[in-house]
């Protein structure tokens, strides 16, 4: 039997895009690729050979190499062992689409994102990159036993592999109850593009999270429901309107207490509006940051100029890239 090459294609995302905390995400033009060539299956005998790793891009020097410590490899594993696929020494190259490709397991959308929510708590950013576009996505209520089952200790759904394992270590790994997260796709006008502007610092999201309050007010909660009510169907208008796009993308739950993490944070968002920089529709911190995007229309590079010249006042340098809205991840298989 001949060997199996097949690539899996999955987009960046962004997550928030100002009220739509921990609900809405973003799928964006800029491809994390994975290159995968399964060997045919060989002589019983023969000795085990490791699945081999290679990375190059942008943190290559911070990505491990070795099956059992790289996270995609190791979600891949997961997604395997819970559909009672074993014994595939390239079982470990890459993550939940990965697993679904080496098992042959034909697991529908939603499947793929119960694995995936087992792993990332957090369905924003796992939905967009799963389906593409600009997705809104919450966890459904589950009773007792699925609750359960969904809140096991990320150390139990990918332990870290210790080095005196047996061949029995991790066949049964804890799998996910049916239908942890919907979603749905909202519309998107062609037109919009996404002006990342990237701090050359990094900020961990468990950090971020750290300054969220434990409470909110209601005024502040009513503030973000009221701009995402607008926002999710603001963006799919054609031409869109900035005015309404703007205030739409203002946000009261999580912004607000990260500014202290982002210097210039706060000066971003309200010194480059509509009026400023005709072509810009409204801007925001992407996720938990210290990415910044602005959706615009046209006038990027004055965009991204001057909010340079804004952060290098204190300081900071940064990166920036014009993306479009991506579709969803892809898997194609190389003839």
């Amino acid at each position: 039997m001949a060997s199996r090459n097949f690539t899996i294609s999955v987009p960046a995302t962004s997550a928030n895009i100002g009220p739509g905390f921990d609900v809405v995400g973003l799928s964006l033009s800029l491809h994390l690729t994975l290159q995968v060539s399964v060997p045919s299956p060989s002589d019983s005998t023969a000795p085990y050979t490791p699945p081999f790793i290679s990375y190059s891009g942008e943190g290559a020097d911070e990505v491990p190499l070795d099956a059992y410590k790289n996270l995609t490899t190791r979600v891949a594993l997961y997604v395997l062992r819970c559909n009672n696929i074993r014994n595939f020494p390239s079982a470990v190259i890459a993550g939940v689409l990965l697993g679904n490709e080496l098992g042959d397991l034909k697991l529908s959308a939603e499947r793929l994102l119960d694995f995936a929510l087992m792993v990332e708590r957090h369905p924003d950013n796992v939905t967009a990159a799963l389906v593409g576009g600009f997705v809104g996505s919450y966890l459904r209520e589950l009773d007792e036993a699925a609750t359960e089952a969904a809140s096991v200790p990320l150390s139990e759904v990918l332990p870290e592999y210790p080095p005196d394992a047996s061949e029995d270590w991790g066949l049964h790994p804890p799998p996910p109850p049916l239908g942890i997260g919907h979603y749905v796709r909202f519309g998107w006008s062609e037109s919009i593009k996404a002006v990342a502007i990237i701090p050359r610092f990094e900020l961990s999201t468990a950090k971020a999270r750290q300054v969220l309050p434990s409470a909110y007010t209601r005024k502040d909660v009513v503030f973000n429901l009221q701009r995402l009510a607008v926002l999710t169907t603001a963006l799919a208008q054609s031409p869109p309107d900035p005015e309404l796009i703007y205030e739409a993308m203002k946000d009261r739950i999580h912004q607000p207490y990260r500014k202290t993490l982002i210097p210039g944070l706060p000066e971003v968002t309200s010194m480059i509006t509509p009026s400023s920089h005709p072509g810009l529709l409204g801007i925001c911190l992407s996720g938990a940051g210290p990415t910044i995007l602005a959706l615009a229309t046209s006038g990027f590079e004055a965009i991204a100029e001057d909010a340079r010249a804004i952060f290098k006042e204190r300081g900071i340098e940064i990166d920036w890239k014009v993306l479009s809205v991506a579709e969803g991840s892809k898997v194609t298989i190389d003839q």
